[in-house]
């Protein structure tokens, strides 16, 4: 017996049905062609957009660059093995070869840009505690190619400067206008970590390290060469500043086997003329003496070859 009754709240045996919900809010459906939100979701769609046609495009063009390349280095690892082997330049180009130092002079317009009756005027900022060699050499050079008036300053900072420093350009001896020179070249004393080079404020930023100013001097030769030479030069006077002047023993004696190797080849470092390589390297081992590596029977011919010559052996009493 009930406690009390209730009026049933469905009636017969029909099953209860409660709409359950299935999702706590609804919104629209972005993906219906005919609502409104996908009138402008053609990129859902995959519908052609021309940017994106154009990033693709170029995505095609990069990586068929990308295979191209792999394939030229593939090639090229079949050709030299191992990275420390020696490509003998003489195999592959014989077609081509260096143009020697000119007795014509070079238009410097062409090079150095029109001053409209400026004197083109090179600065070097050097220290005298690590005279540059090089550039002393070069300068000799530039003389035999142009008419050079030739100036040394000291820096109000540097007290002593040792005499033949002060005349490593000889006498001063100015006797003609500024507008008859076509190059100027002023060497200034002073003391700064790496040799300087100012040529034009307004062209070119200032010109650091010994090995590259020497680059751009000689430049002014007008000497050619093919790119494989060009290379090598590039590799001579790299090695002379980064591995001979601050390396190791180890790396000293490295590049004392390949001097060694290619002078016994050519009578030069590359081929046989005389190029702004064969001036560094000969200004390094004159500064450094090579330290205590032992120096190789055709190193020693090459540098009294260089001696030989008149501006090395210029240069060299300044070390005296």
């Amino acid at each position: 017996m009930p406690m009390y009754q209730v009026k049933p709240y469905h009636e017969g045996g029909a099953s209860l049905r409660v709409e359950l919900p299935t999702c706590m809010y609804r919104l629209p459906n972005v993906h219906c062609r005919t609502s409104s939100p996908a009138q402008n979701a053609s990129h859902v769609q995959g519908g052609s957009d021309p940017s994106l046609q154009a990033l693709e495009s170029r995505q095609d063009n990069i990586l068929k660059r990308l295979y191209e390349l792999k394939a030229a280095v593939d090639g090229l690892s079949k050709m030299i093995q191992t990275p420390d082997a020696d490509l003998d330049v003489t195999n592959i180009i014989q077609a081509e070869e260096p143009t020697a130092l000119s007795t014509n002079a070079l238009d410097l317009n062409s090079v150095l840009g029109k001053d409209y009756g400026a004197l083109k005027d090179i600065v070097i900022n050097a220290n005298p505690a690590s005279p540059p060699l090089s550039l002393l050499v070069l300068h000799r050079l530039l003389c035999d190619h142009y008419k050079v008036l030739s100036t040394v300053h000291t820096h109000s900072a540097v007290k002593n400067v040792p005499e033949n420093l002060l005349r490593c350009f000889g006498e001063q001896t100015i006797k003609q206008p500024r507008n008859e020179y076509q190059l100027g070249f002023t060497l200034i004393w002073k003391n700064v970590p790496k040799t300087q080079m100012k040529f034009s404020v307004q062209r070119m930023c200032p010109i650091e390290g010994e090995g590259n100013i020497a680059r751009f001097l000689f430049s002014l030769f007008g000497q050619k060469h093919n790119a494989v030479n060009l290379t090598l030069i590039d590799s001579w006077v790299d090695r002379a500043i980064f591995q001979l002047k601050e390396g190791s023993g180890k790396e000293k004696a490295a590049v004392f086997c390949s001097m060694n190797s290619a002078l016994g080849k050519s009578p030069w470092l590359v081929g046989n003329e005389l190029t702004v390589a064969d001036v560094v390297l000969w200004s390094v081992l004159q500064q450094t003496g090579g330290g205590s590596v032992p120096v190789p029977t055709n190193v020693q011919k090459w540098m009294r070859a260089c001696e030989n010559l008149a501006p090395f052996s210029t240069a060299l009493k300044l070390l005296k």
